[in-house]
Parts: structure tokens; sequence; C-alpha cells
């Protein structure tokens, strides 16, 4: 088969030219100048199949996160989270703080649904969704369009300062912190309409909360985004550290396929025959296009987030030497041992029932859940007051909230002991969304109590809707037997 391009120059493309003064060759291997001495990681752009998915991804959870706070719905944001006014909003949904437990249920099944996807295929989250991965990458594709290729970033910095390095750093930083202070922005849209937070930030006219907010998240995604990295992935993140408990030898990683690449071909080692061989030429694009600055080579590292840059970056070099596909690419420990991949297995199993078992509940939870709540307190005040009718009289603070999306009309009722009845209004009006606090007095005659405390049902129905009901039991408080 005849080969299209030379493979010693596939291979000296990668490093000995453009390598650090620091980089030193080890163990008969051409060096790596993937690095300075300085943990910089200089990230070559690559294309393919996955990148183009990567990519796609990237810019519609971009789209999303920016997006979404400028949408409304009514007259709100949809997704507002309102901290002033204890009402989180998301889309036609308000729920307030004592819904908590919903997003701690949410929260949960996240985070199953990250284990199921873990046990299934790696770390494809990090690699395609992380937020940290999506802001490293969108920077990284301005360092490549202001800086230029990695070669000549590496040659920038290795020679002393121009006017072209100058302003060519300059204006990478500048676009850095610009995506920056719209991430900070956009962040802070979410708990204030960013329309008018918009027209804050440049008439300068903020409030020092939202300020000091904006600041934080300007700097700390410049940091993590632009200086940090991998550092982020490899010593911050706790989901590197516990991934391979997950792992089994059925998921899916991004793994090198040494039975077909070894012995690699540029390979020193004395007496390799070109015949005997394998695909890989050491051209070392792998570890070039890697934002982590791994070798996948050496085989399976907490430190690779499965973004699937060297499968794109192998496969190129395969297409441009006439050889198959796949030398490094998504597969399993047991394929690569010949054997075949298992799908279903206890470990998988297991973690989609517990799923399952959490989605049901919680759409069955929404489902059932009363746009109402009614918080009924006693008016501590006086345990309760006798008229010269023989009555008595217990007051309530009653906190009425609407959570649905339109106005309704409660008629109120009370049953628990003969003769009980309501002291004023028996209805009230309630605006969608809206809260009203109100007094409301209980009388009973003073003979149809028969113990010092009575349990009684306070009921609010809406008149218009009955299936919306709130039913609460509160003691009723007499002098019996004093």
């Amino acid at each position: 088969m005849t080969q299209r391009i030379p493979l010693q120059d596939l291979a000296t493309e990668a490093a000995v030219e453009y390598q650090s003064p620091s980089s030193k060759p080890s163990n008969n291997k051409p060096p790596n100048s993937h690095s300075t001495k300085l943990g910089h990681i200089y990230v070559r752009e690559i294309g393919g199949f996955f990148q183009r998915i990567r990519r796609f991804s990237n810019w519609l959870l971009m789209a999303l996160y920016f997006g979404l706070p400028w949408i409304n719905w009514g007259d709100r944001p949809l997704v507002w989270f309102d901290l002033s006014a204890q009402e989180f909003h998301l889309f036609a949904a308000t729920f307030y703080p004592q819904d908590f437990i919903l997003l701690t249920w949410i929260l949960v099944l996240c985070a199953f649904g990250l284990f199921l996807i873990t046990v299934v295929a790696g770390r494809v989250w990090c690699g395609y969704s992380c937020p940290q991965s999506v802001w490293t990458f969108l920077f990284i594709w301005f360092e490549h369009r202001l800086e230029g290729p990695r070669h000549r970033r590496i040659r920038r910095d290795k020679s002393p300062r121009s006017l072209d390095t100058l302003w060519r750093k300059t204006a990478k930083h500048a676009a850095w912190l610009l995506i920056a202070l719209a991430t900070g922005i956009a962040f802070v849209g979410y708990f204030t309409p960013i329309r008018a937070l918009v027209v804050d930030v440049f008439t300068l006219d903020m409030h020092l909360l939202a300020l000091f907010w904006i600041g934080f998240f300007t700097l700390f995604t410049y940091l993590n985004a632009g200086w940090l990295r991998h550092q982020v992935c490899l010593h911050m993140c706790p989901y590197a550290r516990f991934q391979s408990a997950m792992f089994d030898a059925n998921t899916l990683i991004v793994s090198y396929d040494a039975a077909r690449g070894e012995p690699r071909r540029n390979s020193p080692q004395k007496g390799v025959e070109a015949t005997r061989a394998g695909d890989c030429i050491d051209c070392e694009l792998c570890v070039q296009v890697c934002p982590t600055g791994i070798d996948i080579r050496d085989g399976l590292q907490y430190e690779c987030i499965g973004c699937a840059a060297c499968i794109d970056a192998c496969d190129s070099v395969m297409a441009r030497i006439d050889k198959p596909l796949g030398l490094i690419r998504y597969t399993t420990e047991r394929e690569l041992e010949g054997k075949t991949t298992r799908f279903w297995r206890p470990q998988l199993l297991a973690y989609s029932a517990a799923l399952l078992s959490m989605v049901v509940l919680l759409v069955g939870f929404l489902n059932s859940r009363v746009p109402i709540d009614v918080d009924v307190v006693r008016d501590r005040q006086t345990l309760f007051e006798s008229t010269a009718e023989g009555r008595i009289i217990n007051y309530y603070n009653v906190t009425l909230r609407n959570q649905d999306g339109q106005a309704h009309r409660y008629a109120l009722s009370v049953a628990g002991l003969p003769g009980l009845r309501l002291q004023g209004m028996d209805t009230i009006e309630v605006l969608a969304n809206e809260t009203r606090s109100l007094r409301l007095g209980l009388t009973v005659e003073a003979a149809d109590l028969t113990q010092p405390s009575q349990p009684i049902e306070l009921r609010f129905i809406a008149l218009d809707d009955p299936a919306i009901t709130s039913v609460n039991k509160i003691p009723f408080l007499g002098p019996y037997g004093e």
C-alpha cells in the first residue's frame, strides 16, 4: 500500500522542532513539548467527528446559559430565583423555600443520572458538558484565533517579547475578561431581571451586592478557564477521584489499542523491523491535542476527561498513512482483550432502577402537588377569650400563599367541634403567586368543650377548582377543667 506522506515528517512535526528549552528527551523517546517547565499546556487545535459533536454541545450549552435570563414568561423571566420574595420561578412553575426538598431530590436524581452515564460511557460528561470544560474550550478557541497555532505560541513564548506578541496577548486576555464579565452578568441575571441589570451595569448604578457577585464570577471564570484550566479537573474536581469506582471492564472509555499500535514505527528500539512495526508512528499528536496533557498510550488515567480529541487526532493521522481508523477509540477493556462487551450488568441495572424509581416518584409528587400553601399559627398574645354570652374565642395568624399561575377565591370553613364557627370573613381572594396574611377568630360555646385542648380543622377550598384544597389541623384551647 502506498503511503501518502513520509512517516518521519509526521513524527518530527509533533515535538522536535518546537520543543521547550527545558524539555529533555527521556526513555529514548522524542521530546514532548506539550507543556513548559511552568506547567502551561499548549493545546493543539484539531478537527474531527467527535470535536464537531463537542463544539455543538458547547455552543448549545452556552447559548442556553446566556439566553435563558433574557426570555420572559408573561411578566417575569422564564428562569428567575427571586431571593427577596423567596420565590423561584422555573418556566411555568413557581417554587418556595418549603419546596427545597424538591431541589434536593432533583440534585440526587442528577447525581444518579451522572453515575449511570459514567458506568456506561465513562467521563463523557466531563468532555462534552461540564461547565469547566465548556468555558476552557471557549477560552482555548480564542487563544487559537488571537495567538495562532500551537507551534507559533511556543515560539513566541520562547522568543523575546515583541510588539506583535504584546498585542496578541493583550487581545487574548481582553477577550477572556469580556467573556468572564458576560458570564458574571448572566449568572447574576438569574437572580435579578437581566434587562434592568445590564442597564445598571452600563450606567454604573449597580447595587453593591450585584457588583460583588458580578466581580466574583468574572474573576472566578477568568482564573478557572484561562489560567487554571486542567488543574481544576486534576486537583479540585472530586469527580475525577471517585469516578474510577464506577468503571468496570464493560465501561466505554477512550483507549489506545496497544496490540495494534506497538511496537511504534519510529521507536528507537534496536531490532524492530518495519514489517513488525505497529500502526502508531509516535507522532505524539494525541498528546498535543489533549487538554490535560496526558499520553493516552500509557493506559487509562484519571486525568482523561473523555473529550476524544486524541481519537480525532489519531484518526487524521491514520487516514493520511492509509491505515484503518480506530487505533485510539471509544472501547471497553473487554473488547481490547478480544472479549464481548456486556451492556446489561448488575451495576448498570441497579443505577437504572434507582434512577427510574426517583423519576417516577418525583413526577408523581409534582402531579399531586396542590398549588396552595397555608401556614396557621396560634396568636400567642392570649390563650383564649371568654365573652359575656358564654362563648370561647381563639385567634390564629394565617399565611396563605397561592402557588398557582392564576388568581383564586378560597372559601374558609372549620370543623371538629359542635357549633364552631368563623368570626369575620369566610372567603378570601389571592392573586397568582401572591401571599396574603390574615388574623382569624374561631368561636364555640364553652359548654361544647370537653377538654382543655380540642383538635379542629381549618379548611381552604378554591371555589373555581375544589381540587385545590388545604386542610390544617390546629388545637382549640378553652377553660375546661378549671
